[in-house]
């Protein structure tokens, strides 16, 4: 993939103000951004909150990890041009995405993780796994991973395969022992993954 100078709103899925951008990619407006900083590689991001990434927002603030660098910003609503399509991102940024943990990820200082998420480029680069504490983590990294990455992977503390998905299709386990086990997870309390 050739890589743009400035992502435009021909790269997004969707743009204004009426739709959630919480737990998604997001480009951001060139003219929000520093002149050092106007480039394709720093519109993107992803958000992870605010009340200005609700559909219709009260607040203004969206809090967002960069896919440049990994550094943590706060926008205005008003600096988001719209949800980036996932064919436009580039390995650089899959990557960089593959090594955030979910928004409400318990603290690794005072929790025990259990489980290792991975994402792989078509061509097999990867980066360190990322720490997972429950399965309500698994559920979130997979869901805010599964649009944009090629390969997302899960394994145990033993470093055992327990999920696999490639191309948004599911390999490991079988689609009937996935829905059990995440059936048997919501009668507990916690939350169903749609795949």
């Amino acid at each position: 993939m050739t890589e743009k100078e400035l992502f435009t709103q021909e790269d997004c899925l969707q743009t204004g103000y009426d739709m959630p951008i919480n737990g998604k990619v997001i480009l951001l407006r060139t003219s929000s951004l520093s002149a050092e900083l106007r480039n394709a590689k720093h519109q993107l991001c992803y958000c992870t909150g605010g009340n200005g990434s609700n559909p219709n927002p009260i607040g203004r603030s969206v809090f967002t990890v960069s896919l440049a660098d990994g550094e943590k910003v706060r926008w205005n609503r008003s600096d988001v041009l719209g949800i980036a399509k996932p064919e436009i991102l580039s390995d650089h940024a899959r990557l960089q995405l593959s090594q955030i943990r979910p928004a409400d990820a318990l603290d690794l200082k005072s929790h025990e993780p259990q489980y290792s998420g991975y994402c792989f480029l078509p061509d097999g680069r990867y980066t360190s796994g990322v720490w997972l504490c429950s399965t309500k983590e698994v559920q979130d990294y997979i869901e805010m991973q599964k649009d944009y990455q090629h390969r997302v992977m899960i394994c145990d503390r033993d470093d055992f395969c327990v999920f696999e998905m490639i191309d948004g299709k599911l390999i490991h386990p079988s689609p009937e022992v996935l829905e059990t086990f995440f059936k048997g997870q919501q009668e507990q309390g916690g939350m169903e993954l749609k795949l």
